[in-house]
């Protein structure tokens, strides 16, 4: 099997593409320094696969860490997730995001280059579109000044890795545009796990309905949208983690010097009210929210054209929304204890 190393691999996403990956016949093996990610993600991820996954505790910016896990690994590619992404930290913590996110991209591509791995898939993300002027958003919408130093920093990736295979080297790569990832394994063994007071959406919800936290506050409802609320493209994470997969095996098949990006998204947009309504529905459960203030930084709606990857990769979304807000329910029901 050819190994495929995952920065970040026991993180939310990182550990559902493992599974894709053994899915698909691919051995992973994960390295994470678990400052944004628990150890007890590996187990529910080795039981979905039925054997123990290798995991390297390593830092990314530690070079010489780096490197010691390619000595002792053959890697045929490199899916690259480790980075910083809290959107309100970036603000308060600036310097941290552009050390973390931008050192961690130029050490591992510097180590690929001295071992040799051509292939690399990197996570970026639609923050690159800042609030867009047309919608959906297609590949070529033009990027816009970011909200956020996070979001700067993938746009500054996303220029480091152009640039990169601008220079001639014989590297292929494709970046990713995530939009909002939400949803679990069916299995509920793994799924995720913010640290503190969750960033996202979803596991407010979750833990709001799960009587972890008081309320949600519903950050706006003024903005030009159906009911006022704004408006995301929710994408299930399997469906995501299978994107990993598909765009590695449409790397293996191009000349080297090659870089190339996609969306992965679901096409459709909706509100945070229609969220929170369907989520009420698949679960049986009221949820307490309030309608606050709008957010500094939030951008008012943005979701994807997926016809590129649709037709490129032979990807589309499988799960709708209610199968990622159920999934995520019963992620939180098995952390609470009241699911088998």
């Amino acid at each position: 099997m050819k190994k495929i190393l995952i920065t970040g691999g026991a993180g939310y996403i990182g550990s559902h593409t493992a599974v894709a990956l053994i899915n698909a016949g691919f051995e992973p093996v994960i390295i994470d320094n678990f400052s944004n990610s628990e150890k007890s993600a590996l187990a529910g991820l080795n039981k979905i696969c039925g054997r123990e996954i290798t995991c390297y505790e390593v830092d990314c910016l530690d070079r010489s860490g780096v490197e010691k896990v390619f000595l002792e690994n053959d890697f045929s590619g490199v899916i690259h997730f480790a980075a910083s992404k809290a959107v309100g930290e970036s603000t308060r913590l600036p310097l941290k995001y552009y050390a973390n996110n931008i050192d961690s991209l130029l050490i591992l591509l510097e180590t690929m280059s001295k071992f040799g791995v051509k292939d690399i898939v990197f996570s970026s993300s639609c923050t690159v579109y800042g609030q867009p002027k047309e919608l959906p958003v297609t590949e070529s919408t033009p990027r816009q000044d970011a909200e956020s130093p996070y979001g700067n920093t993938k746009k500054i990736c996303e220029d480091i890795l152009r640039d990169f295979i601008l220079s001639g080297v014989d590297s292929r790569i494709v970046a990713l545009r995530y939009f909002n990832p939400v949803g679990a394994h069916p299995s509920s063994e793994i799924g995720e796990l913010p640290i503190g007071v969750p960033a996202n959406l979803i596991p407010f919800v979750t833990q709001t309905a799960a009587g972890i936290r008081e309320k949600i506050t519903v950050f706006g409802n003024d903005y030009d949208t159906t009911d006022g609320t704004c408006v995301r493209d929710y994408i299930h994470v399997m469906d995501l983690a299978d994107a990993h997969v598909k765009a590695l095996a449409y790397l293996s098949v191009q000349k080297l010097n090659f870089y190339d990006i996609f969306n992965v998204g679901t096409g459709r947009g909706n509100t945070v009210l229609e969220v929170i309504q369907t989520f009420e529905k698949v679960s049986g459960q009221k949820l307490n929210y309030e309608i606050g203030p709008r957010r500094s930084g939030d951008i008012e709606k943005v979701w994807a054209n997926t016809d590129k990857i649709n037709k490129v990769l032979g990807w589309e979304a499988k799960y709708s929304l209610e199968d990622s807000l159920r999934d995520s329910w019963n992620w939180q029901m098995k952390l609470s204890g009241k699911k088998n």
